[in-house]
C-alpha cells in the first residue's frame, strides 16, 4: 500500500482563543509524520491502531453527514486486511496526531474530494474544515476541524475567524540566533478535559474580558508579527501574552512548569506558551538566543520548530 505521508501540526497562536472566533496561525511540522500502510503480521502496536480504524470506521458510518461521502466499503475492506496507521506523531501531545489519521482517511476515501491542487478558495477551505471537524469529533468529542485541515494542505493556515481562514506563507527562516522550539513536557495531555475547564471559565465575565481583550490583542499582534517578519515586536508581544497565559490558563499548564513559566518572563531568556490545549504533552518556547536557552533547559528535551 503506497500513501502520502501526513505531517504534525503546531498552532503557534491561537489556542483557546480560536473556540472564541479570535485569529489563529497553524503550520505544518514534519518532524513527525504518520501513513497508512498493510502488514501480513501485525505488531500490538500496529494491531491496536487496526482497531482503532475499525472503531473510526463504524463510527463514520454511522453519521449521515459523513457516510455517503467516504467510501467505507473499501475502508472497512483494507481494515480487514491489517491496515494501521504508522505514526510518529505523539499522542496527546498537542501536534495533531488524531488530525493526520483524519486526513488521510480522507484523501485516500473520499469520493470528491478536494486536492490542494485546487484554487483553494475560502468556501473550498471551510468545506474541508467542517466535514474534517465532524470526522475527527470521533477522537475527542468537539473539534475544530483545524489540525487534519494542516496535514492534510501541509500548508500554514491563518485563522481570521472561524468562518473565515487562508493559506498563507511564512516568512523564510534564518539562520539567526532566535527560535521556536518545542518543550517536552513528558506529561500526556487529554484535550477534553482542559477545553471543559475553558467552558467552565467561559461563564465568567472578567475571564470573558481577558480573553476578548488581553489575550486576543497579544495573540492577533504576535500573529501579525511573525507573518511580517517583525521579530523585535514579535518577542515583545510573546512575553505579554506569556504573562497573560500564566496569570490566567493555569490548569492548563502543568504544575511543574509554573516556576519555568516565570523564570522564563523574569529572565527574557526564553518566553513559553501553550502548545494546543495544555494540560501536558508540549509547551511552545521562543528565544532570542536558542544555544543560550537549551543550556538554561538542559534538563528537558527540546525541539527544534523555526530559526529567526
Amino acid at each position: 500500500m503506497k500513501s502520502p505521508l501526513f505531517y504534525a501540526k503546531i498552532l503557534l497562536f491561537g489556542e483557546y482563543g480560536i473556540i472564541k472566533d479570535a485569529k489563529g496561525l497553524a503550520i505544518p511540522y514534519n518532524t513527525f509524520q504518520g501513513a497508512l500502510k498493510q502488514s501480513v503480521n501485525l505488531t500490538a502496536k500496529q494491531t491496536y491502531s487496526n482497531k482503532r480504524l475499525a472503531a473510526f470506521s463504524a463510527y463514520l458510518a454511522s453519521n449521515t453527514n459523513l457516510n455517503t461521502q467516504l467510501d467505507l466499503e473499501k475502508l472497512n475492506k483494507d481494515i480487514l486486511n491489517n491496515m494501521y496507521f504508522d505514526s510518529s506523531i505523539p499522542q496527546g501531545y498537542g501536534v495533531g496526531s488524531s488530525g493526520a489519521v483524519v486526513a488521510a482517511i480522507y484523501d485516500k476515501y473520499a469520493f470528491d474530494k478536494i486536492t490542494v491542487l485546487e484554487n483553494l478558495t475560502r468556501d473550498k477551505l471551510l468545506a474541508l474544515k467542517t466535514f474534517f471537524a465532524e470526522m475527527e469529533s470521533f477522537f475527542h468529542g468537539k473539534s475544530s476541524g483545524l489540525d487534519p485541515l494542516n496535514s492534510y494542505l501541509s500548508l500554514p493556515i491563518l485563522i481570521n475567524s472561524k468562518d473565515n481562514l487562508e493559506a498563507t506563507g511564512i516568512p523564510m527562516q534564518q539562520q539567526g540566533k532566535g527560535a521556536v522550539f518545542l518543550l517536552d513536557s513528558e506529561i500526556v495531555g487529554e484535550t477534553q478535559p482542559m477545553v471543559n475547564i475553558f467552558m467552565n471559565k467561559m461563564k465568567n465575565e472578567g475571564f470573558r474580558k481577558m480573553l476578548s481583550e488581553d489575550f486576543a490583542k497579544y495573540s492577533d499582534a504576535c500573529i501579525d508579527d511573525f507573518l511580517h517578519g517583525n521579530v523585535k515586536s514579535l518577542f515583545g508581544n510573546v512575553k505579554q501574552l506569556s504573562k497573560v497565559v500564566l496569570a490566567n490558563f493555569k490548569p492548563m499548564i502543568p504544575k511543574p512548569f509554573h516556576a519555568l513559566w516565570k523564570q522564563g518572563i523574569e529572565t527574557n531568556d526564553y518566553y513559553l506558551k501553550l502548545c494546543g490545549s495544555g494540560g501536558g504533552g508540549y509547551i511552545l518556547g521562543f528565544t532570542q538566543d536558542y544555544e543560550k536557552a537549551q543550556k538554561i533547559l538542559k534538563k528537558y528535551k527540546l525541539e527544534l520548530v523555526y530559526r529567526f
